[in-house]
């Protein structure tokens, strides 16, 4: 009987094991804007910078609202993705500013970062 309680705890250990290894490998996303794009570090995943990268957002006209956080981190996404990357982090952005052929745009700034296999 022993080793009956054994091999089913060992079964059982086995599936959480699993449980978590497929947790780990989870996508990261910033729940407030749906995308992985951070303001600070990762510390608790291992990464390789990629790069910086830069977005900016325009109004669309002089009444326009300025755009959202979420709005100017999914436009950092956009960039991020095309250079392979799995997370930005360090993410900045400014106050919108009139140009002469903008109503109002935002600037940010992030560090693409791509995720080592220990984290895997």
């Amino acid at each position: 009987m022993t080793i009956v309680r054994m091999a089913l705890c060992a079964a059982l250990l086995g599936c959480a094991g699993v449980a978590i290894a497929q947790e780990a490998k989870a996508p990261l996303v910033n729940p407030e804007a749906g995308v992985p794009v951070f303001a600070g570090d990762i510390t608790d995943r291992p990464y390789q910078v990629i790069g910086e990268v830069k977005a900016g957002v325009r109004k669309a006209t002089v009444f326009s609202k300025a755009s959202s956080e979420a709005k100017i981190y999914r436009e950092l996404w956009e960039r991020t993705k095309k250079m392979g990357a799995d997370a930005v982090i360090n993410a900045k952005y400014g106050e919108a500013h009139v140009t002469a052929i903008s109503w109002g745009k935002t600037n940010a700034t992030g560090t693409a970062v791509k995720f080592t296999d220990a984290a895997k």
